[in-house]
């Protein structure tokens, strides 16, 4: 696996794809610089061994149209500023007015492409688009995890054009060793946290990580479908009826592997789906009628918080409960502290998926984890097992 440390960057030109793609305000300013400081390491070791960097990214869904609120100009001061280098920009990503201002561009310099979703080619896979981009750099470098899983030019066709010289920037390189880490090596006892609504959306990953884990804790609302199926009383909780089968037959495929499944015991209920409900906590399988599972009850809280603080390596994708609303945020507030607790113990931690990340900023605990994910989609098919397209095309 070649990475930025493999090459040096003295007077060459570095094509490097991040990902941009930031949440704007309504004053078009960035409200989230994440991932744009999760790409600074990259660029910053190009500029001091001598080189440039050449930017490129996408900004929202333009579906191949020129659209001026989705323009990277207006994120490129606050580029500037967090890498600390001046930031030029370029009104297009191919093309003459690009080739030209790559073609003035210094030792230490930094250039940011137009949005490459403006042109569709982009989300195509276009062969002549990529080349058209590949000119624009010597080495090309994949540092956006956030687009690995999309087979798109600026993420994997371009790499055929840079057969010697392609690796992954800093970011990628540790996105990848994160999954390995859970995935392969990671010491044991190794723990899968998965919340969140749906079964549905978390089958594929519960049969990947299945042989691979030695704890698996379920939480959130796809709880009451496995509660369900197990002849327990849900009240008016979420639960997907159709997927009740799959539930027992989860739970009959982790006795086999020797997979200690833990589900809520108890948990907060609530009689609508409201911060203001009236609220009481309940055996799991008892909730009454007109009343839903909104968060954790304090026993799973305590038998969840022991399963934690003993494992050594550990996956959390999804919250526990609906920890938007300030009455049914302790269960995940309780989680991120045991895995704090663990990680300061020497364990590995990483929380990956869109919901679980937002409650690990939304609670300060980004800092308290061993990593959090910078890809949400990217990241759920790597767990998943599939092999994502921006990453093959660095290893071919």
């Amino acid at each position: 696996m070649k990475t930025i440390n493999d090459f040096n960057f003295d007077n060459k030109k570095a094509l490097i794809r991040v990902d941009f793609n930031v949440p704007l305000d309504n004053d078009l300013m960035v409200t989230d610089t994440n991932r744009i400081e999760a790409a600074k390491p990259t660029i910053l070791k190009v500029l001091e061994d001598g080189g440039s960097a050449v930017l490129m990214s996408h900004l929202g869904r333009p579906k191949g149209q020129k659209n001026a609120d989705l323009s990277l100009k207006h994120i490129c001061s606050k580029v500037s500023e967090i890498i600390g280098v001046e930031v030029k920009f370029v009104n297009d990503c191919v093309g003459s007015e690009a080739e030209t201002a790559v073609a003035a561009m210094h030792p230490g310099e930094v250039l940011l492409l137009e949005n490459l979703r403006f042109h569709k080619e982009e989300t195509n896979g276009d062969r002549d688009f990529a080349k058209q981009l590949a000119v624009l750099g010597d080495i090309y470098v994949n540092d956006a995890f956030g687009t690995a899983h999309r087979a798109h030019a600026s993420t994997t066709i371009v790499a055929e054009f840079f057969p010697d010289k392609r690796c992954f920037g800093s970011l990628l390189s540790k996105e990848i060793d994160a999954i390995e880490k859970v995935m392969r090596t990671g010491e044991k006892p190794v723990l899968a946290i998965l919340g969140g609504a749906k079964v549905s959306s978390k089958i594929t990953i519960i049969e990947n990580i299945l042989d691979k884990v030695d704890h698996l804790i379920i939480g959130g609302g796809m709880t009451y479908t496995f509660v369900k199926a197990k002849g327990g009383n849900i009240g008016d909780s979420i639960c997907e009826d159709d997927k009740m089968p799959l539930a027992l037959e989860i739970l009959k495929q982790a006795t086999e592997r020797n997979v200690q499944v833990h589900l809520p015991v108890d948990v907060l209920a609530a009689n609508d789906f409201s911060n203001e409900a009236d609220t009481q906590v309940v055996d799991v399988d008892k909730i009454p009628d007109g009343w839903q599972g909104l968060d954790a009850g304090p026993r799973t809280i305590e038998n969840f918080r022991n399963v934690i603080t003993q494992s050594k390596t550990i996956l959390w994708n999804g919250p526990i409960g609906v920890f938007e609303m300030d009455s049914f945020n302790k269960g995940t507030i309780a989680i991120g502290d045991a895995i704090d607790e663990a990680t300061q113990d020497g364990a590995f931690s990483l929380v990956g998926g869109g919901d679980s990340v937002a409650a690990v900023k939304q609670f300060g605990f980004q800092n308290k984890v061993s990593y959090v994910s910078t890809g949400g989609g990217a990241m759920l098919e790597s767990l998943e097992g599939k092999t994502l397209p921006g990453i093959a095309a660095i290893m071919a």
